[in-house]
């Protein structure tokens, strides 16, 4: 296996005083479609990833939008 790829939906951006955003998402959960193939792999899962105010992707992740995660092993 070269990758395993995992779905996850944001569910809060916190902002913080310094211009740091950190988001919070969890895997997705679904008994249709697309996503009922990512709850059976993967049913659980929690990520919070903060981002410097200085990158582009400062504004990437919205609450309610869902993203794929891929993981590859770092060599």
């Amino acid at each position: 296996m070269k990758k395993v790829r995992a779905k996850f939906e944001c569910n809060a951006v916190e902002e913080y005083g310094n211009g740091t955003k950190t988001a919070k998402m969890n895997a997705v959960y679904s008994e249709k479609g697309e996503n009922a193939q990512f709850a059976h792999a993967t049913p659980r899962g929690n990520l919070s990833i903060t981002i410097e105010s200085q990158t582009e992707a400062i504004d990437f992740f919205k609450p309610g939008k869902e993203y794929y995660l891929d993981f590859t092993e770092a060599e």
